[in-house]
């Protein structure tokens, strides 16, 4: 069964990102505790993200992007063009689906595409790997590990 609840929904970006699925909350060691925790052990990345600390975003009071007068920004736009191209996902999909049918669905969404079959843990959408089954793959690694082609 699927935690909808308040904790894992705060799991979701205000850009449309699925932080269980991101490789800085996967990672075992200075996991990121997600986009709309506080800044201890939080990616660089996600510190600085100009997205999660839009003033637009912030004055409107909204929790995700789509909610925003100029939605889709140019900002949404250059991460979702990444995120097709690289990982597999796409952001403004994403906060589609949760305009469109609410947070809860598209938490069962996201287990049911994301979700290992082999041990149900969710899969990096950075890599596709699972870091429960796959860790030894990702660990000979020498580099950034990406999906197969």
């Amino acid at each position: 069964m699927v935690n909808t609840g308040t904790q894992t929904a705060k799991l979701i970006a205000p850009c449309g990102m699925d932080c269980r699925l991101c490789a800085a909350y996967l990672r075992e060691v200075n996991k990121c505790p997600g986009c709309r925790s506080g800044n201890i052990n939080k990616s660089p990345a996600c510190i600085r993200c100009r997205i999660k600390n839009c003033s637009k975003l912030k004055k409107a009071r909204a929790l995700y992007c789509y909610a925003c007068d100029i939605f889709p920004c140019e900002r949404i736009n250059h991460l979702d063009a990444r995120y097709r191209k690289n990982y597999h996902m796409s952001m403004i999909e994403n906060l589609g689906y949760i305009q469109a049918k609410g947070i809860k669905a598209f938490l069962r969404s996201q287990k049911k595409t994301w979700q290992c079959p082999t041990c149900d843990q969710m899969i990096s959408c950075h890599n596709g790997l699972c870091y429960k089954c796959d860790i030894m793959k990702l660990k000979a690694k020498r580099r950034k590990y990406r999906w197969e082609e």
